[in-house]
């Protein structure tokens, strides 16, 4: 009999075929000779394994033409994809925080090619990036100025290089916080080129703490940070913001608070747990604010950092920042951001992060039926079911989000499912829950609850192949 293999058609045969020819048209006969070579491989391994469907096909050049052809498309496949998060996890860090504005995406579409970014239109001559966001930073916190780099991380390092290069930078025990990913601060101070001076203990730091290394020149500077993601509750005591700024005045040394969240409304009206603010924390006379501008802020990856005009001008000078300095494109998605706090009346609205947050149960609810019933039509089996969600990236350790979801088992499983959904186009991505699929309906953009049924008709319609 004869080998199978010695009827495999030659990859010059393959690329002489007229499918071949308008693939190598649009991509280059380089790449898609490796993909037809690649699609020969596998018919070699079917016939090894004695695939007969396959196997079948072994003369067909059509055959590895559709291989190489979802393997150029596979191949093609940007590595950074939107997502459908369905997770109910608002700020969920795996899947890039904060949803943008339609504001900050154009704005940031627009900046994307030329851009005075480092150009006074007015004078004709060079200018700054770090002027385009300040007026907005200062009317929001009531700041004397600001200064914006590439994340909050590097916003703390290039704080901590500032005012410690060399010197002590006082930090309560109890808030030397791990902020993610091994970041940890007392890590943060040391790599600034300052060194770190512990105070007070894990549950109980107290004003004569503080005092008692500034006054003595052990630390030239104390930093209070916010812990975000997680609670210290008992028998507690800390110092308050207003208390530092007074040893500080007193004994000549800066404060700087580490917020971290970035939240620039009252809590109450997101309904969600009293957290202090960048405004609160300069009107208590802090020299320096951290803050996230892809949390509670909303808008994309960036440190800010609100103060004192002389501290924000000695960082603008420090080599660090830089190395830590703000793109483009950033600071116009940014700068957009910003300016819809400008209309307390429809930030809520125009921020899907804040959007997202206030969204009541009832909503919610109404939402998820017509979720359930759309794939109910087309004979998926579904159920409607209350769920908690999460405000994620690291802030209100603990707070449960009331909500409702869409809960599926699929035709091969609830594992098999969530598997099939994340692996679709877009990919959707939910929780198991009790060994069933929530699809938390809380974190969905307008729109595309439509795009999830979609979604989910077709993953079913594959499992349910699949599992012939």
């Amino acid at each position: 009999m004869t080998d199978p293999r010695s009827r495999i058609p030659s990859i010059d045969a393959l690329l002489a075929t007229p499918a071949a020819e308008t693939l190598v048209e649009d991509l280059g006969r380089a790449q898609v000779a490796d993909a037809l070579r690649n699609a020969v491989e596998q018919m070699r391994t079917a016939i090894g394994r004695g695939d007969d469907e396959t196997t079948s096909s072994v003369e067909e050049s059509d055959w590895y033409i559709r291989q190489a052809a979802a393997l150029l498309v596979a191949a093609s496949r940007p590595s950074l994809r939107r997502v459908i998060n369905a997770t109910g996890v608002v700020l969920h860090t795996n899947l890039g925080r904060a949803p943008l504005a339609e504001e900050a995406l154009e704005a940031m579409r627009s900046a994307a090619i030329y851009s005075n970014l480092e150009f006074d239109l007015d004078e004709g001559v060079r200018g700054s990036r770090y002027v385009h966001c300040v007026r907005l930073l200062r009317d929001l916190t009531g700041a004397e100025d600001a200064l914006v780099v590439n994340n909050a991380a590097g916003a703390l390092v290039l704080s901590m290089s500032t005012v410690g290069l060399g010197r002590g930078v006082a930090a309560s025990r109890g808030e030397l916080v791990e902020i993610g990913g091994g970041f940890r601060i007392p890590d943060v101070i040391e790599r600034s080129g300052a060194s770190l001076v512990e105070v007070g203990s894990t549950n109980r730091t107290r004003p004569a703490d503080y005092e008692a290394v500034v006054s003595s020149s052990e630390a030239a500077a104390i930093l209070k940070v916010h812990r975000s993601n997680f609670r210290i509750t008992g028998f507690t005591e800390e110092v308050s913001v207003a208390d530092l700024v007074g040893i500080g005045t007193q004994y000549d040394v800066p404060v700087v608070h580490d917020l971290g969240s970035g939240l620039m409304l009252p809590a109450e009206d997101l309904r969600l747990p009293q957290e202090p603010t960048a405004a609160e924390s300069i009107a208590a006379g802090a020299d320096a604010v951290v803050v996230s501008g892809d949390k509670l802020m909303g808008g994309p990856q960036a440190g800010v950092i609100v103060g004192k005009a002389a501290l924000i001008g000695l960082m603008r000078r420090n080599p660090l920042c830089r190395a830590l300095r703000v793109d483009k494109v950033t600071l116009a998605g940014l700068e957009a951001t910003l300016r819809l706090y400008a209309n307390p009346g429809r930030v809520r609205e125009r921020i899907p992060t804040l959007r997202m947050l206030s969204l009541e149960s009832e909503a919610l609810r109404a939402v998820a039926e017509e979720v359930a019933g759309m794939l109910t039509d087309q004979d998926v089996p579904c159920a409607v079911v209350p769920t908690k969600g999460a405000v994620g990236g690291g802030t209100y350790p603990g707070v449960e989000l009331d909500s409702w979801a869409v809960e599926l088992d699929g035709p091969n499983g609830t594992q098999a499912l969530a598997n099939t959904l994340r692996h679709g186009s877009p990919p959707v991505v939910g929780r198991i829950v009790d060994d069933r699929l929530r699809l938390d309906v809380r974190t969905l953009l307008p729109g595309e609850h439509q795009l999830v049924v979609a979604c989910v008709v077709g993953a079913f319609a594959a499992d349910g192949m699949h599992s012939v």
